[in-house]
């Protein structure tokens, strides 16, 4: 049975003390809705607080990156082992806006796949094409692609910890949302190359979320189709009243 997961992403907003606020007013909304997890992936410098706050919650936290290394001379950078340590979960790798803004490539995807995996993270893995490769008619090559390169030596005991979330990149941030058929059918792409790569029954059990813009309007459409397992939420994961209603849906 695949676990729905219903992950916010912050990307970069909230400060520390605005994030313990957020989540202490969030918590009393969700408590008890337990047929999902209920994931916030927050800015590195908000990871303490969120932690502080979601203590005795069903709230998990995430982080939005993790470096492929162990330590070294990489300024800037986080690798996986200080995540755990700080009581991180969960962690968003390969985010479309990582991709396009910050030079990662599926090699580097699958490099810090493979460190949070090891570390015993849950990793968020993203996959996606632009409008111009949908146009194209490359989009079930590039997901498949895209996935396949992500999982690349992941070994089957780890798996467990993989969720994969589609996410169109011309419905990131745009206000633009794929049809409920449509995100249906890229995730089921995405649950095709994790066959063709690991098996059926593993394909079967990993979670597959979307992540274009799902909103509290649209949440409940979305989940309803059979490949859609959870969702990756930018914008309405700021609101609580939207993220509830998200949440809501998923427990519908």
């Amino acid at each position: 049975m695949r676990r729905t997961v219903i992950a916010g992403n912050w990307k970069m907003n909230m400060t520390p003390k605005k994030t313990a606020e957020f989540i202490k007013a969030l918590a009393p909304m969700v408590s008890g809705k337990d047929k999902c997890d209920i994931v916030l992936c927050v800015p590195a410098i908000d990871i303490p607080a969120a932690v502080e706050a979601a203590k005795g919650t069903n709230i998990k936290i995430g982080a939005e990156n993790v470096h492929f290394k162990a330590s070294g001379a990489y300024t800037g950078e986080i690798s996986a082992e200080m995540l755990v340590e700080a009581g991180v979960e969960y962690v968003v790798i390969g985010h479309s806006e990582r991709r396009q803004y910050f030079g990662e490539t599926d090699k580097t995807v699958n490099l810090r796949t493979l460190a949070a995996l090891e570390a015993g993270l849950k990793a968020i893995v993203c996959v996606g094409e632009t409008l111009e490769e949908r146009e194209l008619g490359y989009t079930e090559t590039l997901l498949k692609y895209q996935t396949k390169m992500a999982l690349t030596n992941v070994k089957e005991e780890q798996l467990k910890n993989v969720i994969v979330a589609y996410e169109p990149v011309w419905a990131i941030g745009t206000g633009v949302t794929a049809t409920a058929e449509q995100a249906d059918e890229g995730n089921g792409f995405v649950r095709a190359a994790i066959a063709e790569a690991f098996g059926n029954d593993v394909a079967e059990s990993i979670t597959v979320q979307y992540g274009g813009s799902m909103n509290d309007g649209n949440a409940a459409e979305l989940l309803s189709k059979v490949n859609v397992d959870g969702g990756l939420i930018g914008g309405a994961s700021l609101k609580t009243d939207k993220f509830t209603a998200i949440v809501d849906a998923a427990n519908a």
